[in-house]
C-alpha cells in the first residue's frame, strides 16, 4: 500500500488525460497519419536547428582539456549546489538581454533548480506554511495544481478573469479572491503569476504590474514572477523587476524582498531535457533556504558546462533571440489565420507557444457549460485526432476557452491539425 501523498498526484485533469490519449496513438504523416496530433505540448522546437548547427561548428577536441589537466574529472565530480560560477555568471547576463537590458541581474541572488517545476516548488516550500495559500489568476497552467500543491500542501485561490475584458486582472477581482481566503480561514503569503501568461499567451500591462505591486504591498504579500516565456514574446515586455526598479529604486525597500523571479531555458531555447531553472531574489534568508533545497534537484554539471559555452557566444545568442522571435511570430501568424478560416478567434497575445482559443461557437446548441465543453475536447480528441487542453483544466471561470500549441510540430502537421479544429466545426454546425 502506497502513502496517500504520492496517490494525490493530481493527473485526472482532462490536461494529462489528453496525454495519455496522444500517448496511446500517436501522429505520424508516414506510420500513423490518422493518430493523434499533439497540441496540448507548449515546447518550442521551431529553432533547434540553429542549436546543431552552432554545436556541430564549435564542438572542439579540446573542450575538455585545460592547463595542467582535465576540465572532465572536474566536471565528474563537480557537486556543489551553488552552481558552476561560469554558468551562473553568463546565466545572468542571457536574463539579461532578453529583457531588453533593462534591468540587471546578480549571480549572488541566482539560485540554479532542475527546471522551473522545481523552483516553483522550491519558493512554495520557502515561503509558505502546508495550508497556506497564494492567490492566482485563471487561467493558469493545469500543472500547477501538483507543482505548487502536491507535496507542500500550500493551497491555491484563484483569482478569477473574464473574457468581457480580455481576462486582465482587476482591482475588484484580487480583493475578491484575498476575501474568499479570509472566509476559508486561510493565511495569504502571496501572488504568483506568469508573465508572459500562460495559457493566455500575454503579458501583464504596466496598469496590471502597477495593480499587482501596490496590492502586495498593502498585503505584505510576496509576488513570484514566473517568466519562462519572456523570451518567446514578439518583443520586450515589461517585468515585474524592471517596474518595482523604477517605483522604488531603493534595493533595501522590503518590496525587494519579497519579489521572486523565475526563469528557465526550458522555452527560451526549447531545451526542457537538460532541465535548467533559477530562482532569482534580493532575500538573503530565501536565497541561502532555496540553495539547500536544490540539492533535490541539481543541475548536472554536463549541462552547465555546455551552456555556459552556448551563453557565453554573445553574438549566436542575440541572433539566435533574434530569428526564434521571427519564427515564433510566423507560426503564430499561421495558427491565427488557420483558425479564422474554420470561424473561430483566440486571444491577441504575442509571447508563448499556444493561442488561447474561443471554442463557445463549437460546442453546439444550449446554453455554455463546462459539461459541453468536455464533451467538445473528447470529440476533438477521440473523433477527430486533435489533443489541446480545455480551459476547465486551467480553471478559466468561463466554459468554451482551450489552449492550442504551435510550435511542437512541423509546420504541415499543424496546417493538418487546422484543418481537423476546421471539421470539429462544421460538424459542429451540422449537429445544430
Amino acid at each position: 500500500m502506497l502513502s496517500r501523498k504520492v496517490t494525490s498526484h493530481g493527473q485526472d485533469s482532462s490536461y494529462f488525460l489528453g496525454w495519455q490519449e496522444y500517448e496511446k496513438n500517436p501522429f505520424d504523416p508516414i506510420h500513423n497519419p490518422s493518430g493523434i496530433i499533439q497540441m496540448g505540448l507548449a515546447e518550442n522546437q521551431l529553432s533547434f536547428d540553429l542549436l546543431e548547427s552552432w554545436i556541430e561548428e564549435n564542438q572542439e577536441s579540446n573542450w575538455y582539456r585545460k592547463q595542467g589537466g582535465s576540465v572532465f574529472r572536474e566536471l565528474a565530480l563537480f557537486q556543489d549546489y551553488h552552481g558552476l560560477p561560469e554558468f551562473k555568471k553568463v546565466l545572468a547576463e542571457y536574463m539579461s538581454e532578453i529583457r531588453g537590458n533593462k534591468v540587471k541581474f546578480d549571480v549572488d541572488k541566482l539560485v540554479l533548480t532542475a527546471g522551473s517545476t522545481s523552483a516553483n516548488e522550491i519558493l512554495m516550500f520557502c515561503l509558505a506554511e502546508p495550508g497556506e495559500a497564494f492567490l492566482i489568476p485563471t487561467p493558469y497552467y493545469p500543472g500547477f495544481d501538483r507543482d505548487l500543491k502536491w507535496r507542500t500542501g500550500v493551497e491555491i485561490i484563484p483569482i478569477h478573469t473574464s473574457s468581457s475584458n480580455n481576462f486582465t486582472i482587476t482591482k475588484p477581482s484580487l480583493q475578491e479572491a484575498f476575501q474568499r481566503a479570509q472566509t476559508l480561514k486561510l493565511k495569504v503569503k502571496g501572488l504568483f503569476l506568469t508573465n508572459p501568461s500562460n495559457p493566455l499567451g500575454t503579458a501583464l500591462s504596466l496598469q496590471e504590474l502597477h495593480l499587482l505591486l501596490s496590492f502586495s504591498l498593502s498585503h505584505s504579500l510576496h509576488i513570484v514572477s514566473d517568466e519562462i516565456y519572456t523570451a518567446t514574446a514578439s518583443f520586450p515586455t515589461p517585468s515585474f523587476t524592471e517596474t518595482l526598479s523604477r517605483l522604488l529604486p531603493d534595493p533595501l525597500h522590503p518590496a525587494w524582498s519579497r519579489l521572486h523571479v523565475v526563469s528557465s531555458l526550458s522555452k527560451d531555447l526549447g531545451l526542457p531535457g537538460f532541465r535548467i531553472g533559477a530562482i532569482y531574489s534580493h532575500n538573503v534568508e530565501l536565497v541561502a533556504a532555496a540553495t539547500k533545497m536544490s540539492s533535490f534537484g541539481l543541475v548536472s554539471s554536463q549541462s552547465q558546462f555546455l551552456l555556459s559555452r552556448i551563453l557565453a557566444d554573445k553574438g549566436f545568442i542575440r541572433g539566435y533571440a533574434r530569428e526564434n522571435r521571427r519564427r515564433l511570430g510566423r507560426r503564430r501568424g499561421v495558427m491565427r489565420a488557420g483558425l479564422r478560416e474554420a470561424g473561430l478567434r483566440c486571444l491577441r497575445g504575442e509571447a508563448g507557444l499556444f493561442c488561447w482559443v474561443d471554442m463557445r461557437g463549437a460546442m453546439g446548441p444550449g446554453p455554455a457549460s463546462f459539461e459541453a465543453e468536455a464533451e467538445l475536447w473528447r470529440r476533438m480528441v477521440m473523433e477527430f485526432g486533435v489533443n489541446v487542453a480545455p480551459g476547465k483544466s486551467c480553471h478559466c471561470s468561463e466554459p468554451g476557452w482551450f489552449r492550442v500549441c504551435f510550435a511542437n510540430v512541423a509546420e504541415e502537421t499543424l496546417r493538418e491539425a487546422l484543418r481537423r479544429i476546421k471539421a470539429v466545426v462544421a460538424d459542429a454546425g451540422v449537429r445544430r
